[in-house]
């Protein structure tokens, strides 16, 4: 790969990160051919050839579709046997019971494969287990529930790969058992009817981004098939609108934060126009309860939709997310919407607290420097289990290194781990239980689950540091924040936004473009919200924007900010279209800011 290079010869901004130039030498080619071929602006241009797209791929990137995007959903394995099973049950109109996980991606998976089957005449019992009482995936318990309501055949979906023990025991109870997930496998599989999961080894599709809603959508797709080639489908009963269900993989998809890529970047394109329509009931009542002024977009399913959903099951009720996205009824939607909003602001609370002793403990163990060890391992008695996840992926944003966070109960601690790009945490944890070390674990390269006893917590700590030391230096090493382009104060405009928003949705995998203001003074600067810095930049022709910079005050950001009014900074950003009050209005998102070189 050709050498990024620096970008306004920023070699350490005030977050200690070069600035590269996103593109490559062969990728700023390629822009000029993308500038030419399609008559684009050379912004853009920038922008997708930054992301490796050519100029014979230009078309088909900037208008996703599905029909282009999905293969054959017969390429995933064990997907035929799936179907087959499927398509039975549906015909003989036996009992279906769907087991899924707490988190959005469980909820969205869960309710999709519920108002598929509902569709098709039946009504599937689901299960979403309590976090604390039941932990992840499925148990004894819980299935001898179901099976003792009727339920001949078990779906699980966004769990299941690793639960071999509980799933052997299903047959005896007179299940069989589906697995639909896509979380990392080992080598052996459990003994069930089909395992449908794009990350097991032997599995050669190449979706392994796609996360469970994505799964449970190609599941879907060819159980329709299924039936319709059965004769199933008839006038009285006609085959469902699939792409209706688009809103929730989109949902799932972006708060699951897999890669926006290929089928997944097609998702979520498709399923914000989906949702748009608020043709779900209680996505619907979720957007007003939210708050959602204006069309969806991924930020607003990211921090807005999938942190309501996933209060309840971090602290409420695990179940309410998918009952909300299967009713048909706006007064319930509007009552379970009410609930998941006030438990979001209960867990913002808890969540605050729980942050602040975290990062105090990591400081301590990390030094003023924060160079001490390579993985973050932090733990407390006491600690609610529904926010872990939350604050570990809040301490790897202030470390820049993967981190876990741990809560202990008596002698058994349940937590869980985010990590950063080039660090695979999932496997780390999955050799960390077959050493023993761990009582259970899981996850995929950006996150994992786990369960500790007290007396192997060091050992974890140790265990990880051997394990994944060369690999974080290695990915520290190369942190750079990529730039895609240079503007200024009168650039920033709806027209400039509108435009950038072409070449996505962003997110993981598909990086919002990010801007710089070169030179630009710091008019103002001011604390708002008690942990934003708010901003006015000037450029040299007088032009001003306003900016904020999120979670910024009080750190080097906001220090510089503060430190150079009337003083040029170089501002690196990304710019967005903020509503307030049915009125549009352009921001710009302060990311970094580096001190210009005196020539």
């Amino acid at each position: 790969m050709s050498e990024r290079r620096l970008f306004l010869g920023v070699g350490q901004s005030v977050l200690g990160r070069a600035w590269r130039d996103r593109m490559t030498d062969p990728e700023r080619a390629q822009s000029l051919a993308i500038t030419q071929a399609h008559d684009l602006p050379d912004i853009l241009a920038r922008v997708l050839a930054g992301r490796g797209v050519t100029a014979e791929a230009t078309e088909a990137f900037l208008e996703p579709t599905i029909r282009d995007s999905m293969p054959d959903p017969s390429t995933l394995a064990d997907m035929d046997r799936a179907v087959e099973r499927l398509a039975k049950a549906v015909l003989d109109g036996e009992g279906i019971a769907i087991f899924g996980d707490y988190d959005v991606d469980g909820a969205t998976s869960s309710a999709l494969l519920t108002l598929f089957l509902r569709q098709a005449g039946l009504d599937p019992a689901v299960r979403i287990p309590d976090r604390i009482y039941e932990g992840y995936g499925p148990n004894i318990d819980a299935i001898r529930e179901l099976a003792a309501g009727g339920a001949t055949l078990l779906i699980t979906v966004d769990c299941g790969t690793i639960s071999h023990e509980v799933l052997g025991q299903a047959a005896s109870l007179g299940l069989d058992v589906i697995v639909c997930d896509h979380h990392q496998a080992d080598e052996t599989l459990p003994a069930v009817e089909a395992v449908v999961n794009p990350n097991r080894q032997d599995d050669l599709s190449g979706l392994g981004h796609l996360c469970a809603a994505g799964v449970a959508f190609m599941l879907v797709v060819a159980l329709n098939r299924r039936l319709r080639e059965r004769g199933f489908w008839t006038t009285a009963r006609p085959a469902p609108d699939l792409m209706r269900f688009l809103d929730l993989v989109a949902l799932g998809t972006v708060a699951d934060v897999v890669p926006l890529k290929g089928l997944n970047r097609a998702f979520v394109a498709r399923g914000l126009g989906v949702m748009r329509r608020r043709d779900n009931v209680g996505l619907r009542a979720l957007m007003d309860a939210a708050r959602l002024d204006g069309p969806p977009s991924p930020y607003h399913l990211g921090f807005l939709l999938g942190p309501r959903i996933n209060a309840g099951g971090r602290i409420g009720d695990a179940g309410l997310g998918t009952r909300l996205l299967v009713t048909e009824d706006s007064g319930e939607a509007a009552r379970i919407a009410g609930e998941l909003d006030r438990l979001n602001r209960e867990r913002q609370v808890v969540e605050q607290g729980t942050v602040a002793e975290a990062e105090a403990e990591a400081l301590a163990a990390l030094g003023p420097l924060e160079e001490g060890a390579s993985v973050v391992v932090t733990a407390r008695d006491g600690w609610h289990p529904g926010v872990v996840g939350l604050v570990a992926a809040r301490l790897k944003e202030r470390f820049k290194r993967p981190a876990f966070a741990v809560s202990f109960t008596g002698d058994t601690g349940t937590g869980s781990g985010r990590s950063i790009a080039g660090v695979d945490v999932g496997a780390a944890v999955r050799r960390a239980v077959a050493a023993g070390i761990l009582a259970k674990g899981g996850g995929h390269a950006m996150a994992a689950g786990i369960t500790v006893a007290r007396a192997r917590l060091a050992d974890f700590r140790a265990f990880l540091e051997e394990r994944l030391a060369s690999a974080v230096e290695a990915a520290r090493r190369e942190q750079a924040l990529f730039v895609d382009a240079a503007t200024t104060a009168a650039g920033i405009r709806p027209e400039l936004v509108a435009m950038l928003e072409r070449a996505g949705p962003f997110g993981s995998g598909n990086p919002e473009p990010v801007l710089v203001l070169p030179s630009h003074t710091v008019v103002y600067a001011e604390e708002v919200g008690g942990a934003h810095v708010r901003a006015r930049l000037k450029a040299g022709d007088g032009q001003t924007v306003d900016a904020i910079a999120f979670r910024a005050a009080g750190q080097p950001v906001g220090k510089a900010l503060a430190d150079h009014r009337g003083r040029a900074l170089h501002l690196a950003g990304a710019v967005s279209l903020d509503r307030w009050q049915g009125q549009d209005r352009v921001q710009f998102r302060i990311l970094d800011a580096a001190v210009p070189q005196r020539s």
